[in-house]
């Protein structure tokens, strides 16, 4: 889920915030932790910018089998349209490395044409 954030952008100088929530469900029969992140986020031109780092808001998060972890964050953009979409690099039970992908989703500033 993803909500233009007008109290903190400036589109007069260009800049659009996106705020964004995003929830982490553990299907399997392990445990798994989320060690690091891969965004991509592109704008309505087309601009890419990626962001990789170690974890979540500062949370490297367990999952016991069944549990999920949901947090918000936020994007910039410089303009009022454009998308993100990334991985989660996992490890297992024993060291096993895994990625989860996330799926494409949109950033739209009310009142704009795409």
């Amino acid at each position: 889920m993803s909500r233009h954030a007008a109290e903190h952008s400036r589109p007069q100088q260009g800049v659009w915030v996106f705020e964004y929530t995003i929830r982490i469900s553990n299907v399997s029969q392990e445990k798994a932790q989320l060690v690091s992140r891969h965004w991509v986020i592109t704008d309505a031109t087309e601009g890419v910018k990626e962001v990789k780092g170690p974890g979540v808001v500062g949370q490297k998060p367990v999952l016991e089998p069944g549990e999920s972890f949901q947090y918000s964050s936020w994007c910039r953009l410089e303009t009022p349209t454009g998308r993100m979409e990334g991985t989660y690099q996992m490890v297992g039970e024993g060291g096993r490395e895994f990625e989860i992908r996330i799926a494409p989703f949109g950033l739209k500033a009310p009142h704009t044409v795409h």
